[in-house]
């Protein structure tokens, strides 16, 4: 294999790795609150926050060669986005938690598709910048990049939810608290890191 491809699938990676820490913490959020999570859920949920991170660097991409001008000035928004939208989520499973603390099972109300449509946005509207970093690229390897940031994604985020379910169990009714705590966390680290650096 030419040293060129190995050097693309080795930096993609990296940026996968990179762009999928968020999702993988709120993968732990949503392992931690639904601890009796069957394995189809699993990959609904990891699969979810993998299609929005392939998606968000190409729609990048697309911005860069389209509409540049109004990308750049939608870009200072980002990291509010992400934190209404953490806060929003998080704060929602804090007061589900805290409310039902005295419940026998301590099992959390269930994420809904909308909750997770939010997560997913939520998670990955800090790779729409990628499109950026990779604008001198080809359409495919643009495609090709974006394709393997989101298998990264998929594999983490299986992994976040599988180490969240194995302690949620353990930690039965404080499961929801810990885990919408994680979000408004991840919600103010994506909105710091975005306004100061």
């Amino acid at each position: 294999m030419d040293f060129n491809v190995i050097a693309f699938i080795f930096n993609s990676i990296l940026f996968g790795i990179g762009l999928a820490m968020d999702a993988f913490s709120v993968s732990l959020a949503n392992g931690l609150n639904e601890p009796r999570m069957k394995k189809g859920r699993v990959c609904l949920i990891a699969g979810t926050f993998a299609v929005f991170q392939t998606l968000m660097p190409m729609i990048g991409w697309i911005c860069v060669h389209t509409i540049a001008q109004i990308f750049t000035q939608f870009q200072k928004f980002i990291p509010w986005i992400a934190l209404i939208l953490l806060l929003y989520i998080g704060g929602k499973m804090l007061i589900e938690g805290i409310r039902h603390k005295n419940d026998e099972e301590g099992e959390a109300k269930r994420l809904g598709k909308r909750g997770l449509m939010l997560q997913g946005i939520a998670t990955s509207i800090d790779a729409l910048s990628v499109g950026f970093t990779i604008a001198e690229y080809s359409w495919q390897s643009a495609v090709a990049e974006s394709f393997i940031i989101g298998m990264v994604t998929f594999a983490i985020c299986i992994g976040g939810l599988y180490v969240g379910r194995k302690f949620g169990t353990k930690l039965a009714g404080k499961a929801s608290i810990l885990g919408g705590t994680i979000l408004i966390l991840i919600g103010m680290e994506i909105f710091v890191k975005g306004v100061l650096l």
